[in-house]
């Protein structure tokens, strides 16, 4: 079947040669409402419009919104007292928020609202003296924003590596929270030798991976034993996309590979290859996938089929202040309706 209509047509071939297209992949809506959030900035404001960190992790969203008018910073000092700055998907602690406060920055907030639930949950039960055992990767702007919002309380457990040195006030008052771009079958890993530690560990009170996170590693973990070779594309730097290339080599890939863009992929990967999966990382524009699609099917993988493991109809509001400013400029601003997520275990 064609993933694409009349843009990649799908012809059998044949020598058998196929691509198992994932599906979902690419954007979730926290990164399609923090992308479209510089865009619809830039077109208000005009540029410079600041942006704290990369709005999403994705080589190819930074550098084509830089050449819109986007100055991307990694600190709020950098940014010239009054002007206007938006803060990434990730998110930021409450420090960040009062630097840019006392620089009188004019703030656009396009943390992913699931993750801002996380932090949600990290002041509820820092405020009730729980210990929070942050399961994340040290160092991750997610991670820094979290644990921001209660450094008192939350300690971050990197992986299962972390479990054995952990100290805690009380494990009677002890619950787990976790970024949530992060493998499930980790996290997973990680929780079960925390309770083997501390068996009064609570859960959150909802699951804190995000649902774009675990639909997308479950079309890996479905297509991966068909494959020879899975090819993820993504940044380096973006932690669901790295995840996804672990995914599919624990599910039976023969072999997988992380590429930014079509261009780095080696011919040698795919030499011997019958069947090649393609899938994207949730900060990956769909443009890039379509040039990995053409790469191939240059290379005779001409037969493309679809495997879809859920259907996604999630979509976030822009931050109410951008907004507000459109809709005073006469602009139509579409205020979506977000039901709660769904995913297909």
């Amino acid at each position: 079947m064609s993933a694409f209509p009349g843009d990649v047509p799908s012809t059998p071939t044949a020598d058998g040669k196929k691509v198992l297209l994932a599906a979902p992949r690419g954007y979730c809506a926290g990164v399609d409402r923090a992308v479209d959030a510089v865009e619809k900035a830039l077109d208000l404001y005009g540029a410079p419009v600041y942006v704290r960190k990369e709005i999403v992790h994705n080589k190819f969203v930074v550098e084509t919104l830089s050449a819109r008018g986007a100055v991307f910073v990694n600190e709020t000092d950098e940014v010239p007292e009054g002007a206007r700055v938006v803060f990434s998907a990730h998110g930021v602690s409450p420090a960040v928020h009062a630097q840019a406060a006392a620089r009188n920055l004019a703030t656009i907030d396009a943390t992913c609202p699931l993750v801002t639930k996380v932090h949600k949950e990290a002041v509820r039960f820092a405020a009730a003296d729980y210990d929070i055992l942050l399961i994340g990767h040290e160092g991750h702007e997610e991670v820094e924003g979290t644990q921001g919002e209660a450094p008192n309380h939350i300690q971050v457990v990197n992986g299962p590596e972390d479990v054995a040195k952990l100290e805690v006030r009380d494990p009677d008052r002890l619950i787990w929270l976790s970024q949530t771009t992060l493998s499930v079958d980790e996290t997973m890993e990680t929780v079960h030798l925390l309770r083997e530690r501390f068996p009064n560990l609570q859960d959150p009170p909802s699951d804190d991976i995000c649902y774009a996170t675990q639909n997308r590693q479950a079309a890996v973990k479905t297509l991966g034993p068909r494959c020879d070779v899975v090819i993820v594309v993504g940044s380096g730097n973006s932690s669901n996309s790295v995840r996804l290339v672990e995914v599919a080599l624990e599910y039976g890939a023969g072999a997988a590979y992380r590429v930014d863009k079509a261009d780095e992929i080696d011919p040698a990967w795919i030499e011997d290859a019958q069947t090649i999966g393609l899938t994207s990382g949730a900060s990956v524009p769909e443009i890039l996938v379509r040039d990995v699609l053409r790469v191939l099917a240059e290379r005779g993988y001409t037969d493309v089929e679809t495997i879809r493991t859920a259907t996604e109809n999630i979509a976030f509001s822009l931050p109410k202040n951008l907004r507000g400013d459109l809709k005073s400029a006469g602009h139509i601003v579409d205020v979506p309706r977000t039901p709660r997520p769904r995913r297909d275990r």
